[in-house]
């Protein structure tokens, strides 16, 4: 079956020797602007991505996917709660916690705190504390013995090591004849961990849950029950099934509750990226206006003697509507290839990069994500692939209009 004449001669306009090189020159700086900025985008996108996924990570490794909590901020019969969670088919681990705050005090420096009982082995089951120990052991925190185990920045800001004595001042205080008297309990530090978020590394210590049940006076009651679940992007379904299980006074809510905010501006930052991004990619691709009408300027002798021949504006149009999304198909084919490229090996062309500049991008001393992570979605790259052919095809309809208005006796006057 023949092809069209309008596509075969679109493709030999486009592949064609042209007398007027500087209309070549134009339309490799199209092709090579719209391969530049859907490659840009696509990696930014995915460093965005990459960031996105980290932070989720770190963050659900100190946090819970799903936090029952009681009314009162004070939870009875936790073993009975857990149990009945864990009824539901997607609930992997489940581990009681009391949580409040505290002061801590050492030789005059006072800082704030939250403090959280936790039961280590049971821990384990729905944060990753143990992985991120830089020094002492999580196991060391025993049932009476006040142990500690401090965020890196708490520590470093009250100048304590592993080891060292310090006091922790409850907002819960004694009734004496002097009055209320606050409760004051000396630890020991036995571990610091740090997971990466400021928030956790500086204001959040870990003490036995029998420590804290009996500084807090709580007696056998917990502040709460955490729930680890098989999928955390499924957490909010599941939080709102788990009311049928639970038989309780207590407050459901999931990590995306807990942390909405912190993640909203993400995607939001995400979002602005994108269409930032896109106005690279819209600027490269309406370069083909600029292309199109110096190519039908220069063309107008044939468009005269195919309109002669009998074809009609619309094959005329059509002619470089080929030609232009050619142009922008290619281009698109190169950025899209290499943007895919340069995501999936960021963690190797960045440092490449950095050791012939001799400097470093994400410095670890100011940093905590040192490296630049990388996602890539295919979602994005199709997403990314189909602006860009848009963007393309409009910036060729205007000159194939005009190519569509030459009059045949004008353009041949001269010729």
């Amino acid at each position: 079956m023949s092809l069209p004449y309008e596509l075969l001669i679109g493709l030999r306009y486009t592949r064609a020797k042209r007398r007027n090189h500087f209309i070549s020159f134009i339309s490799l700086i199209s092709m090579a602007g719209i391969g530049l900025g859907v490659a840009a985008l696509i990696v930014v996108l995915s460093v965005m991505n990459g960031f996105q996924k980290e932070l989720r990570t770190r963050i659900l490794g100190v946090a819970s996917h799903i936090q029952i909590t009681g009314v009162n901020g004070e939870l009875a019969d936790w073993q009975s709660i857990a149990a009945q969670a864990k009824q539901h088919p997607e609930v992997r681990a489940t581990a009681p916690f009391v949580q409040s705050q505290g002061m801590f005090s050492v030789d005059g420096d006072v800082k704030g705190t939250l403090v959280r009982g936790i039961v280590p082995e049971l821990e384990d089951g729905v944060a990753d504390f143990r992985q991120s120990i830089k020094s002492g052991s999580l196991d060391a925190l025993k049932p009476g013995e006040f142990g500690v185990v401090l965020g890196a920045e708490l520590a470093r800001s009250l100048r304590v090591f592993t080891g060292d004595k310090l006091t922790l001042i409850a907002p819960q205080g004694t009734v004496t004849p002097a009055g209320v008297v606050p409760r004051v309990r000396s630890f020991t530090v036995v571990g610091i961990f740090e997971v990466g978020m400021y928030e956790y590394d500086s204001g959040l210590a870990l003490i036995h849950m029998q420590d804290a049940q009996r500084l807090y006076q709580m007696g056998d009651m917990v502040s709460g029950v955490r729930l680890k679940v098989d999928d955390l992007f499924k957490a909010p379904r599941i939080a709102r099934e788990l009311v049928a299980y639970i038989n309780a006074d207590a407050y459901l809510h999931d990590w995306t509750k807990s942390h909405a905010n912190f993640f909203r501006a993400v995607q939001i930052e995400k979002t602005m990226m994108f269409i930032i991004l896109s106005l690279i990619v819209a600027v490269a691709a309406f370069n083909l206006v600029s292309t199109l009408v110096m190519a039908v300027t220069d063309k107008q002798a044939d468009i005269a003697i195919l309109r002669t021949l009998g074809a009609r504006p619309l094959s005329i149009m059509a002619v470089f509507v080929i030609q232009g999304a050619l142009v922008g198909f290619i281009g698109l084919g190169l950025g899209v290839a290499g943007g895919v490229a340069l995501a999936l090996n960021v963690d190797v062309v960045v440092p490449a990069i950095e050791r012939l500049l001799g400097t470093q991008f994400l410095a670890k001393d100011v940093y905590y994500i040192s490296d630049l992570p990388s996602e890539l979605l295919w979602s994005d790259v199709w997403g990314v692939t189909a602006i860009a052919f848009v963007l393309s095809l409009l910036a060729t309809l205007y000159p194939s209009w005009r190519a569509s208005r030459v009059n045949p006796a004008e353009a041949l006057r001269y010729e």
